[in-house]
């Protein structure tokens, strides 16, 4: 791997300038780094009339990801996703990045390599320099941080809170394709956990069955999902959004917070949530529900305001999937008419549940 920190540093130092060569940074997020990698903190400058906003997330080998399922690349990809999706959430500009890596003492130079190149070029597409963080060795098994710094105008930022009974409740893009892609990636893979210990020719042998087309399209979802920045920043400057939460644990779990934080419940339409095209709708619901890591908003628009939202946002299709009421707990109403309460089940880690890796 590395022989020194002091060598990490210098090679890091390198990467990160060779990526940044070349290559022309959005219009206002030019410059701003004051000092960056390799001295105790970084130095950075925060436009005038903006607010601050600081997210911190967490991948976990095991946990997050897998070294059989998940290339390095999509590692790195990921874990910058993961905090890139909490700035749209909030309607900002995501700026700048903070990696801290601890890595088990059996990884590989090239390992780290493509991990960086991952998240560097997600970085480069959304405007964000990476400026620091810190490294370690373990023993254990390999640990990511990463903390995201954006900025958002002042008084603009989106909340979890300001959900309305009578609001609209919308998604963006099919929900359920993260979960189905690593199920796909499962099923390829004999040394992956199937979801029970009696049940891996019976979960290789169905997932199997999913058209290539649809395959390809879970698996490029997981690996490499799309933070929704420019729709966050949209529904904020618009002024449309009374509440936003970004959708990495589960639609289930992530609409329960929202109308937790604003003290409202809601009501979803079943044959409205857009799950992905599988020949069992059931299925197809069920991961659109409670998949999770699919990185899409979940937002509220008074309904005075829902007619002037676009039904699409470049290219991309937002989904009007129920509404909310001023009775707590979340309703799902089936194609039949019938109302069942919605728990949430999406990823928890303080609940023991099988979903990811």
């Amino acid at each position: 791997m590395f022989r020194t920190e002091n060598e990490f540093v210098q090679w890091l130092q390198a990467f990160a300038a060779s990526r940044e060569r070349g290559h022309t940074r959005p219009a206002g997020l030019e410059g701003g780094v004051k000092l960056g990698i390799g001295d105790d903190a970084a130095l950075v400058h925060v436009r005038g009339g903006c607010e601050l906003i600081l997210t911190t997330d967490m991948s976990l080998e095991n946990v997050h990801f897998t070294c059989e399922l998940h290339p390095a690349r999509a590692v790195g990809h990921r874990a910058l996703a993961r905090s890139l999706s909490d700035v749209a959430a909030m309607g900002g500009f995501p700026r700048y990045a903070l990696v801290s890596l601890a890595l088990r003492e059996q990884t590989r130079r090239d390992w780290v390599s493509r991990f960086y190149g991952g998240l560097q070029a997600l970085a480069r597409r959304f405007g964000v320099r990476l400026v620091g963080g810190d490294t370690a060795v373990v023993q254990g098994r390999t640990f990511i941080d990463v903390l995201v710094a954006g900025e958002v105008p002042r008084g603009k930022a989106l909340r979890r809170s300001g959900a309305r009974a009578g609001d609209r409740i919308f998604v963006s893009g099919r929900l359920g394709y993260s979960a189905l892609g690593l199920r796909v990636l499962r099923s390829r893979f004999a040394k992956a956990p199937p979801p029970s210990p009696n049940s891996a020719g019976l979960y290789r042998q169905v997932w199997a069955r999913v058209p290539a087309p649809i395959s390809r399209k879970a698996v490029q979802a997981h690996l490499y999902p799309e933070p929704q920045c420019a729709l966050g920043r949209f529904l904020s400057s618009r002024g449309l959004a009374s509440a936003l939460i970004d959708l990495s644990d589960g639609l289930s779990t992530d609409l329960d917070r929202l109308c937790t934080a604003s003290g409202v419940g809601a009501r979803l339409w079943a044959a409205k949530v857009p799950g992905p095209a599988l020949p069992e709708a059931a299925d197809s619901l069920q991961l659109a529900l409670h998949g999770g890591e699919d990185y899409q908003l979940l937002f509220t628009v008074p309904q005075r305001a829902a007619s002037r939202l676009p039904w699409r946002f470049r290219g991309q299709l937002l989904y009007q999937i129920g509404e909310i009421e001023a009775a707590s707990g979340v309703r799902l109403v089936m194609l039949d008419g019938k109302v069942h309460t919605l728990r949430p089940g999406g990823w928890d880690h303080f609940r023991s549940r099988p979903g990811r890796p």
